[in-house]
């Protein structure tokens, strides 16, 4: 294999394995699957034509419960990104743009926030709120709206003072209008990169969770309560851990390196160099 090839590779399993994830959380509940399907003869069954993935402690499918655990991944990686971008975007600007004691204050609690280590922090409120994935979110998102809130304050402050943004205000554009239209968007590309990266986190975090017993509970698949069920059967049974490990380990990789390309092509002074 030539350099040429081995760098297209490289570029594109990224994607390709984003696309399979994508592929496999939407099409799970429409393919003929069997998750929660006891079978006690298959108990510890090891990968095989009939089953390829092998079977678990009560002989569940492992290849199905895999499948429903991406959708379980992929709905609370999304979620937890989308719902944090969007907070931690509208507050940073609001202080950023107005400054003040709006800004001060915007500082001080994100300046808490930060001194609790995250995934301490998103233990605590996930045992207080109980398990279930619901609450999963809403304990991530507490967490994580952070340090979209200080990207999009610091954009936000290089922006304000610009030509155009004096202009709106002399039209008597309002203040909302003008971080909505005129400076939200211009700080979107670090946004997007800092969200990619953010969704291999929240995907780290749930798994995680949910191997300590205060995520997706049972019999809801995921892969950190799969890889928690198969420690107990290390040794006799391996394939009960490999199989969502080695698939958690290509997912979140995938997205980081996704998310490096992304910062790469939207970043002008690469571009500059490259030229």
């Amino acid at each position: 294999m030539n350099i040429s090839a081995g760098s297209a590779i490289a570029r594109h399993s990224p994607s390709a394995i984003l696309l399979l994830w994508a592929l496999a959380a939407v099409g799970a509940p429409f393919l003929p699957l069997t998750p929660n399907l006891i079978d006690l003869p298959q108990i510890l069954a090891p990968p095989s034509a009939a089953c390829w993935l092998g079977s678990d402690d009560l002989g569940r499918s492992i290849a199905d419960r895999l499948l429903f655990s991406a959708r379980t991944a992929f709905i609370i990686g999304i979620g937890v990104v989308a719902i944090s971008a969007s907070i931690g975007a509208v507050l940073g600007g609001i202080g950023g743009y107005l400054g003040g004691w709006w800004d001060l204050i915007l500082v001080r609690i994100i300046d808490i926030f930060l001194a609790f280590p995250g995934l301490l922090l998103a233990i605590a409120l996930a045992g207080l709120l109980g398990p279930g994935i619901g609450n999963l979110i809403i304990a991530l998102t507490t967490v994580g709206w952070v340090g979209y809130a200080r990207l999009a304050r610091a954009q936000i402050l290089s922006l304000r003072h610009r030509d155009h943004i004096f202009a709106a205000r002399a039209l008597g554009v309002s203040h909302w209008r003008i971080i909505r239209r005129h400076l939200l968007p211009l700080a979107l590309a670090p946004l997007i990169v800092e969200a990619t990266f953010g969704i291999s986190g929240a995907v780290l975090a749930e798994a995680s969770l949910s191997f300590l017993g205060l995520g997706v509970q049972p019999p809801t698949a995921s892969w950190g309560n799969m890889i928690r069920d198969g420690v107990a059967y290390l040794l006799v049974a391996p394939h009960l851990v490999i199989a969502p490990g080695v698939t958690l380990f290509l997912v979140v990789l995938a997205v980081n390196l996704a998310g490096d390309q992304l910062r790469d092509r939207l970043d002008i002074r690469s571009h500059d160099r490259i030229n």
